[in-house]
């Protein structure tokens, strides 16, 4: 993989932490914006990036570049997965990858035309544990009950307080409780158990914005609560309960760096079969051998969970009245 990377932003630096543990993945570009060229020289520098650029057109031009990792803020994440698919480019996006189901099947539609590989960069989905715990969730008999919770208080959320909007709570940049930490919770139970049969989000809503709120999906056979705040905080924690016991993770839905098996009159038991101790590892080495062998149908299979899952965001806006963009 040639890859061009589009932002230089807290994500980039930490994609940067681990990426030349993959040296089949060659950083052959960056882009932002002019105010962002002395990041992204001391980028260039710390991590042989091969350009500079800060015109995307000029950036999707360059004959080297076969891939583009989307990695800008979330309401550009749809315009510029678009420009790189016109341009003949495969796209890794962010987070959430779009505002909306339109948006997405519209850039499915392209990169299917264009036969290119396009993805969404969600760290749970591709990661030893989450699938080891998918696996062992058979041990937990029927299940019951599952509870997420990804709460943070925000330090913007003091700014916001004062009448200064921010990106993470700006509606029109697509911010707030669910689009930033709830959607990873959305990805974690959807990659569990399928699109739910309802969808209802309870949200605290503030200037047009969610700044928390309780998404609740509603399964045949399971009821599930998703929690997340920018206004408050709390345990980040979620629990998945059966007859038979409970699966507890202790840390935020996105890092799984391990999870506990608690069956009923048994010891706990500590689950980790990471393969890396970063947690966006195993997604780009997936990425990278996908797109090396040019695997459309994989693509598509992960599309079709991150549709699910945008069907789920575009039920949970509309119950709330939140509109994004």
């Amino acid at each position: 993989m040639k890859l061009a990377i589009l932002g230089a932003g807290m994500i980039v630096k930490d994609f940067l932490s681990m990426i030349h543990d993959i040296p089949e993945i060659e950083l052959t570009a960056i882009m932002g914006t002019p105010n962002d060229l002395e990041r992204m020289q001391e980028f260039q520098k710390e991590n042989q990036i091969g350009k500079i650029y800060t015109d995307i057109a000029e950036c999707l031009k360059d004959p080297e570049v076969d891939t583009v990792y989307v990695a800008l803020p979330n309401f550009l994440h749809y315009k510029f997965a678009k420009l790189a698919l016109e341009a003949g480019k495969n796209v890794i996006c962010e987070k959430p990858f779009t505002l909306n189901t339109f948006q997405l099947e519209e850039l499915s539609n392209l990169a299917q035309t264009k036969k290119l590989i396009l993805v969404e960069a969600i760290t749970n989905q591709y990661l030893n544990n989450y699938r080891s715990l998918k696996s062992d969730l058979s041990k937990l008999g029927s299940l019951k009950v599952i509870e997420c919770n990804y709460s943070q208080y925000s330090h913007r959320y003091d700014a916001f307080l004062a009448g200064t909007i921010l990106p993470a709570f700006d509606p029109k940049k697509s911010g707030g409780a669910l689009m930033d930490l709830n959607i990873y919770n959305i990805h974690f139970i959807v990659g569990l158990l399928g699109a739910p049969k309802t969808v209802h989000y309870y949200a605290n809503v503030s200037r047009g914005i969610d700044t928390s709120g309780v998404l609740v999906l509603e399964y045949p056979e399971v009821k599930v609560v998703c929690i997340a705040a920018k206004d408050c905080s709390a345990e980040v924690t979620s629990t998945i309960q059966g007859n038979l016991g409970s699966i507890v993770v202790d840390e935020p839905t996105n890092v799984l760096d391990n999870y506990e098996i608690h069956l009923n009159g048994e010891s706990a038991q500590v689950v980790d079969n990471k393969a890396h101790s970063h947690r966006m590892y195993e997604e780009f080495v997936t990425f990278n051998k996908m797109i090396e062998q040019h695997d459309l149908i994989e693509a598509q299979k992960r599309m079709k969970h991150s549709l699910d899952v945008m069907k789920v965001v575009d039920s949970a806006l509309s119950d709330s009245g939140i509109k994004l963009g």
